[in-house]
């Protein structure tokens, strides 16, 4: 196998970064289909191929691809730290202006990569792919999957179909704004959205699994159920902590204040024992404001870390997109 070898410092177009995890299988002939769609027109490109922990020879398969394929580089992560974080790797050593994402079992179609490109092309800032024809089981695979869907699109108002879809182009600097944590790699274009990236989605086809097996489930419905509830915080409350914790903690000492004044009245008026009659309700009453106390507390000190990351950090509240000028 020969191929032209791209200089450190030459400008890379488009980076394909993809993520295997045991897929030996599908090493080679995923490479040999992705250099047959991008050599000549899409030009010069780079493959990044990321091992998370494999246990058979996928990093055996990629270390020869590296070796025969300079526009090839194989990272190898020292143990299985899931998708998330292997892409963020892609991302990291990437070099294109346009970067796509895959997965390594050929269920997406590389020749569906210039589909991307295109729409990306017309003044996207990420184009994901959506799986509108899905053949996987119906009861532990897409209903969940549909369901989860919906969920994100409510709370992070970013319209898609399909958020899990890994078959993505972006435009660099929109990566370049998002830092990933956890399994939060499917809400990538929620992130951007809030940033003010425009997306767009386009279908594509799935094909079927000829060797190996899914390493998705029914599980992962539990895991997704928890990022969106990270991810609404996100987008929603991540520059004012004490509004999301605050108005829980007001509700709380509320609540506390009713019931003690529930209590004020029965024994006052009524001359009731309140610790032998409503000594539940009491008890309930001291726990609610003591939680309600801890909340706001909660709530101040995350606005004093917010004011700290973003400050040490060197970052502003805000992404500019274009400044005009005379300066």
């Amino acid at each position: 196998m020969s191929a032209p070898a791209i200089h450190p410092a030459e400008t890379v177009r488009y980076t394909i970064a993809i993520p295997l995890n045991n897929e030996e299988e599908h090493v080679v002939p995923l490479h040999a289909r992705i250099v047959r769609i991008m050599s000549g027109r899409y030009e010069p490109f780079e493959l990044i191929f990321v091992d998370d922990g494999s246990t058979d020879r996928t990093w055996n398969r990629l270390a020869e691809l590296a070796l025969l394929d300079r526009r090839v580089t194989a990272i190898k992560l020292r143990r299985n730290y899931g998708q998330t974080a292997a892409l963020a790797a892609g991302f990291d050593h990437a070099r294109g202006a346009i970067i796509i994402t895959m997965d390594g079992d050929q269920q997406h179609d590389p020749g569906e990569i210039p589909l991307l490109i295109a729409k990306l092309e017309e003044g996207y800032d990420l184009v994901t792919g959506w799986r509108q024809v899905r053949s996987d089981n119906l009861v532990t695979r897409q209903w969940p999957s549909k369901v989860a869907n919906w969920l994100m699109a409510r709370l992070s108002g970013t319209e898609l179909h399909d958020f899990g879809s890994t078959f993505k182009a972006y435009r660099r600097e929109v990566l370049e704004r998002i830092r990933l944590y956890g399994d939060l790699h499917r809400f990538i274009p929620a992130l951007a959205t809030s940033s003010g990236a425009r997306i767009a989605e386009i279908p594509i086809t799935i094909s079927e699994r000829d060797t190996g097996r899914s390493h998705y489930g029914l599980s992962r419905t539990i895991h997704v159920l928890f990022d969106l509830i990270t991810i609404k915080f996100l987008l929603d409350y991540i520059t004012r902590p004490l509004h999301f914790f605050g108005s829980i903690g007001l509700v709380s000492m509320l609540a506390a204040g009713l019931i003690t004044g529930f209590l004020a009245v029965k024994k006052v008026f009524f001359g009731t024992h309140i610790l032998d009659e409503h000594g539940p309700l009491t008890i309930l009453g001291v726990v609610l404001f003591m939680a309600g106390v801890q909340l706001i507390s909660t709530g101040l000190l995350g606005e004093l870390m917010v004011r700290t990351y973003f400050e040490s950090q060197g970052r502003r509240i805000y992404d500019v997109e274009r400044v005009v000028g005379a300066r």
